[in-house]
């Protein structure tokens, strides 16, 4: 059996064109927009159901397609209104979403029992919220082994399967009304460069999930030749996890940097800059004593001064068993302020959902679904309330909703 989800539209249309009738070229085109709308659109997801088409090519699609429902095998929603799911893969694989809000006025702050408590008039669906995120992953595990990263201890076990992407935020999009996509979850995105490829050109269809390419951000560890390649094939936004100033430093956390040098980095972003006419984000993880200090930030601008860019400063969300330590308020605000005053624009990144594990791999590791998850045994016992607290909320199967 086909899954409906591997297939962009132009290779359904080429899978639809042996059907024939009168105009094949034009009636493979004309279906395959149909089925789009019927299965991203309208989520139907029952041939017999989509009433516009001929029975022959029904029965034809229920013999030879089928189309993916990821099992939900855990679901936590945060007092922050961040939203985490656990998604069984079928094989015994597990990867992660995150649904993440982001307030209209972020003076305001979320009730304490996260969108459930909000007034109708102020719900998820109003005007007070302006975007809401998904996360989703491309991998299970990652092989880029960057040593403060959760996912990076877990190793890698397989690519995602294009359908198995695109299928996160179908099911997401049954629940809530997602406006932004980042592939930011379990994995390196430019890793499984072919499948994220075509799961973006299936996210940005007007007949599929119909997103603007400028609210889709793929996120990568510093794989320069893909770098290159998704310049030239995808026109979604690019951002990068430099995290660091000097190659000796960047080396030290995230090993592909031996084969990646900052200078050739760097060189891939500006190609990608000038072929996309948008500017690229760099993610800076601030570890102390590692990578934030003055020093570090006065080279940081050096580096990105005259590039176009923004620089999103990510405090590290500290957990134990780890070896790095989150650095103090005051520090990232000296840091932030160095890149702002020689006119850099510059973010700090709110840490979101800890109150349920919503960094990346700890759902996943906490339920013994990881391939590494014998190595942190120490993080699982220092988070046990959190963990006893989450194992009496679970939610089982597929028919969770976000509160809104």
């Amino acid at each position: 059996m086909i899954v409906f989800q591997s297939l962009t539209r132009k290779k359904l249309e080429t899978l639809l064109l042996p059907l024939g009738g009168p105009r094949p070229e034009v009636r493979a085109r004309v279906r395959a927009q149909q089925l789009f709308q019927w299965v991203y659109q309208r989520h139907v997801t029952d041939w017999d159901q989509m009433t516009d088409l001929a029975k022959e090519l029904r029965v034809w699609l229920k013999e030879n397609v089928e189309i993916l429902r990821l099992k939900e095998r855990q679901s936590h929603q945060s007092l922050d209104g961040t939203h985490k799911f656990l998604w069984d893969l079928g094989d015994s694989k597990t990867v992660e979403s995150v649904v993440i809000p982001a307030a209209l006025d972020s003076k305001k702050n979320f009730p304490k029992s996260g969108f459930a408590g909000l007034p109708q008039d102020e719900r998820m669906d109003s005007e007070r919220w302006k975007r809401l995120t998904a996360c989703i992953s491309s991998q299970v595990g990652c092989a880029m082994a960057c040593k403060f990263c959760l996912t990076g201890v877990q190793g890698f076990d397989r690519h995602l399967k294009i359908q198995e992407i695109v299928a996160q935020i179908h099911e997401l999009r049954r629940l809530a009304p997602i406006t932004n996509i980042v592939f930011m979850g379990m994995g390196e995105p430019l890793h499984n460069i072919d499948a994220v490829i075509d799961a973006c050109e299936i996210l940005i269809d007007q007949f599929g999930l119909g997103f603007s390419r400028r609210k889709i951000t793929v996120s990568t560890s510093g794989l320069v030749p893909a770098i290159y390649r998704l310049a030239k094939e995808s026109p979604v936004c690019l951002a990068v996890s430099l995290n660091a100033t000097t190659d000796e430093q960047r080396e030290s956390i995230m090993p592909v940097n031996r084969s990646y040098p900052i200078h050739e980095l760097l060189k891939a972003c500006d190609y990608y800059s000038e072929n996309h006419t948008k500017y690229v984000t760099f993610e800076y993880v601030l570890l102390r004593g590692i990578n934030d200090s003055l020093e570090d930030a006065h080279r940081l601008v050096k580096l990105l001064r005259h590039r176009s860019c923004k620089v999103n400063l990510i405090p590290f969300n500290e957990h134990p068993g780890s070896e790095f330590k989150r650095p103090e308020d005051l520090q990232v605000r000296s840091f932030q302020r160095i890149l702002l005053t020689s006119g850099m624009t510059a973010t700090v990144r709110i840490s979101r959902g800890r109150d349920i594990l919503a960094a990346c791999g700890q759902l996943r590791s906490l339920f013994g679904t990881a391939r590494g998850s014998t190595r942190h045994r120490d993080w699982k016992d220092a988070i046990a309330p959190t963990a006893a607290s989450l194992t009496s909320q679970t939610v089982e199967g597929s028919g969770s909703t976000i509160s809104g």
